[in-house]
């Protein structure tokens, strides 16, 4: 409360009664107050601006307070300066009370109710009643654009004191839009598990032709951008192992109706036999195969999948084990993690990340594991130092690295001058490398089809075979995996995968599509 408006409404009597209740000193400051609180602040100018109603009372002569509800769009009762509020008065029943008091006594007490945040301000004002036909400039000032009606005079009311009224008492009460707004979530909440319930009713979706049945029997959204999964068998029995670094290949559909796998590690606590959890990147420039996961994949869709594989295990030596995660390659370093805990075994995990919001299971991880995940955001400016970290690692420590091909290059040229043998540095990637600036257009010659291709810069070759309608055994899509291998008739590869032995590229002349190019201008496969 100001000085101005206890000045107005703490009359003598008022007081001897506050003196006899024994509140009188706790309201005595006021008295004293240098500024006397006449003038809107910015809080109670975007009070006054947002409401939608407010309640008024006038005196007559005989002496009785008339009280009058006044209610419109928000903003019809308008602030036109830290002084001044007026509205504009609308032709209504006709009997005119609040303006007949107004003529004898111009003094008006206003109050504005937010219900639903429970507030209330408390004006007093004197009132200069405007007729439209008198004034058109203060009536245009006062006038609701989005009202038709005619305006027959302007309340300009000079402000004499305010103040903000105590929420206690204050019964919550809501528009139509505000409830709108607070059930709509709800809403739609309803319709997708609407959805879903249909979803089980209704035939099951079926894909792929492998031999280990799965079901969708979970889904969560876990970054902006990251789905989880959790599989299950279809008769609830239990799941074949899944040793921690495997992945599954799982079947999806292309818009065009076509079937295709993407190679998905398994995130969940390999401990477990009741289901496996994958995470999936949405990629809206990729080929497609994520988007179609996340397009299509619900509770209940069927997948026929391969049983699980591994080309990222543990080793058998596990001291010192050290664990690094760019991204979405947080999700066999998890298994990884869970698998070592469970063993008893020391690890660090040491996750870069755009921001805590886009790493996936990272409140998971913490809870589980706490000071030994060390979170480098870059929206926190907290960049992961590769080379100190390869630099601190004892002699007979292992570094587990999965992650963007730049994360993995780093890791793999810091652990080298740190004197880390490459038995000891373990990688998987979870994208393939950008095109180079060595890459190069050639021609790729198919023995048993007798068809030649082009394989232009930007694509690889398995792109490119299944662009023509030839179909290659392939999983990871990013020289992981080993499926797509196919022998080398004539030509020199450029090995780019991270599976292949030296003996299996020299002697049995074997690439992986996926990945690997042309050193020259041809090759010949056994396609």
């Amino acid at each position: 409360m100001g000085r101005a408006y206890s000045d107005l409404t703490f009359t003598p009597t008022v007081r001897e009664v506050q003196s006899s209740m024994g509140s009188r000193e706790q309201h005595a400051f006021l008295d004293t107050m240098a500024d006397r609180g006449v003038l809107l602040t910015a809080r109670e100018t975007q009070f006054i601006h947002e409401a939608d109603h407010f309640y008024q009372a006038t005196v007559g002569e005989t002496g009785w307070p008339y009280v009058q509800h006044r209610g419109g769009p928000a903003g019809f009762l308008k602030v036109l300066d830290a002084s001044t509020i007026g509205f504009a008065d609308y032709r209504g029943n006709l009997q005119y009370l609040s303006v007949g008091n107004l003529q004898s006594d111009d003094r008006i007490s206003i109050i504005v109710v937010d219900y639903p945040n429970r507030r209330r301000l408390k004006l007093l004002g004197r009132v200069q009643l405007v007729d439209a036909r008198d004034d058109a400039e203060a009536v245009a000032s006062v006038r609701d654009e989005s009202y038709s009606a005619t305006v027959e005079r302007a309340f300009i009311i000079a402000i004499q004191g305010w103040d903000w009224n105590c929420p206690q008492h204050i019964t919550p009460r809501f528009t139509e839009a505000e409830v709108a707004t607070l059930v709509n979530p709800l809403r739609e909440q309803v319709q997708r598990l609407r959805t879903q319930v249909s979803a089980f009713k209704a035939p099951p979706v079926v894909l792929g032709d492998g031999e280990l049945a799965l079901r969708v029997t979970g889904v969560r959204q876990l970054t902006p951008l990251v789905r989880s999964y959790e599989l299950a068998s279809i008769d609830g029995s239990p799941l074949p192992p899944a040793p921690a670094g495997s992945h599954l290949d799982v079947p999806f559909r292309h818009e065009d109706g076509t079937e295709g796998t993407r190679c998905y590690s398994i995130a969940s606590n390999p401990a477990r036999a009741d289901l496996y959890e994958i995470a999936v990147l949405c990629e809206p420039q990729g080929s497609g195969g994520s988007r179609a996961i996340h397009r299509d994949f619900a509770m209940g869709v069927r997948l026929n999948c391969s049983k699980p594989k591994n080309s990222f295990a543990l080793g058998a030596t596990l001291h010192g084990t050290v664990l690094v995660a760019g991204g979405v390659g947080i999700t066999p370093i998890k298994a990884m993690a869970h698998d070592l805990a469970a063993k008893g075994v020391e690890f660090q995990i040491h996750f870069a990340c755009r921001s805590r919001e886009h790493a996936p299971f990272l409140g998971q991880l913490i809870d589980a594991f706490g000071p030994r995940v060390q979170v480098y955001a870059k929206d926190e400016n907290r960049r992961l130092n590769v080379q100190s970290l390869m630099r601190s690692l004892g002699p007979a420590s292992h570094v587990y690295v999965c992650g963007p091909a730049t994360l993995i290059e780093a890791v793999a040229a810091h652990a080298a001058s740190a004197g880390i043998s490459g038995d000891r540095l373990h990688a998987e990637r979870f994208t393939t490398d950008a095109a180079r600036p060595s890459d190069h257009e050639f021609v790729l010659h198919l023995s048993r089809s007798a068809r030649d291709l082009v394989v232009p810069r930007g694509r690889s070759i398995l792109e490119v075979l299944e662009s023509h309608a030839i179909k290659v055994p392939s999983s990871c899509r990013v020289g992981n995996c080993k499926t797509c291998a196919t022998r080398v008739l004539a030509g020199i590869p450029a090995h780019r995968d991270e599976v292949l032995t030296e003996e299996e590229k020299s002697q049995q002349k074997l690439m992986c599509v996926c990945v690997s190019r042309a050193e020259g201008a041809e090759l010949s496969l056994d396609l």
